[in-house]
């Protein structure tokens, strides 16, 4: 068994089956990456990994937990984050004010918005928070509006946000999508440094061979709302059936 693990799941949405007889076990501290052509399920089991869709059939289980049926804070209280394939950050804040508001739902078990009143009392909170915007390399933009940060910026402070609740899983949901090739490198970068030096498991959604290969310890592919293979990274390549998958027939 690994950390997460999915098992005989199944979800249909009217006539269309999304999710058929998936079986997946993410390990500890590894990058799993869940690839596939469009309209593979990829989302669809996404959301079925946080909660947010419960499966007809089948178990979705971190750590020996279930997560169905949770709210989103709940899977935030079991040590799962999620960074969004847009990034779910406050524009009108700035990124220290961003920063605190996970800080402080991780507190006090509920999200204040507002907690970014307090932020000038909070040393300790606040503390923490320029620890992890130096170690993501953002300490400079502290006071700067998110607004007006590149998407790259913008998805490096969501990762620092998810990171600063310390997760014990952080799942990506194409973490490079819309950026320029600079942006998307740096993020590569960064997701090597959060592996390196964390105890934490990632699994990501991501269209991005690049940014698959070079991340990935093990790579799950969808087709049709099915596994097809699960394997390292050097066996992927090339592989006759991932090859159908996305290209209509085998080599």
């Amino acid at each position: 068994m690994g950390i997460l693990d999915v098992k005989d799941v199944n979800k249909r949405f009217g006539g269309l089956k999304a999710l058929s007889d998936v079986n997946l076990s993410v390990s500890e501290n590894t990058v799993h990456a869940i690839i596939g052509p469009n309209g593979a399920g990829k989302s669809t089991l996404l959301n079925c990994l946080v909660g947010k869709l419960i499966p007809d059939t089948g178990s979705v289980m971190f750590d020996g937990q279930s997560v169905l049926g949770r709210k989103p804070y709940e899977i935030n209280q079991m040590g799962i984050s999620r960074v969004f394939q847009t990034p779910e950050i406050f524009g009108d804040l700035t990124v220290m004010e961003n920063m605190m508001i996970p800080l402080f739902a991780k507190r006090d078990g509920v999200f204040r918005l507002h907690a970014i009143e307090s932020v000038s009392s909070e040393r300790g909170l606040r503390e923490q928070a320029e620890r992890m915007l130096d170690d993501v390399n953002m300490l400079d933009k502290r006071n700067m509006h998110s607004a007006s940060m590149s998407r790259g910026d913008k998805r490096r402070l969501e990762m620092a946000m998810c990171l600063v609740q310390e997760p014990r899983l952080l799942l990506l949901d194409e973490p490079t999508a819309g950026m320029a090739r600079a942006d998307t490198n740096n993020t590569i970068d960064l997701l090597k440094e959060i592996k390196t030096k964390r105890d934490i498991t990632m699994c990501i959604i991501e269209h991005d061979m690049h940014v698959v290969f070079s991340l990935a310890d093990r790579i799950t592919v969808l087709a049709q709302g099915t596994p097809l293979v699960e394997d390292v990274p050097e066996n992927i390549k090339g592989h006759p059936k991932v090859q159908e998958a996305y290209l209509g027939e085998a080599a």
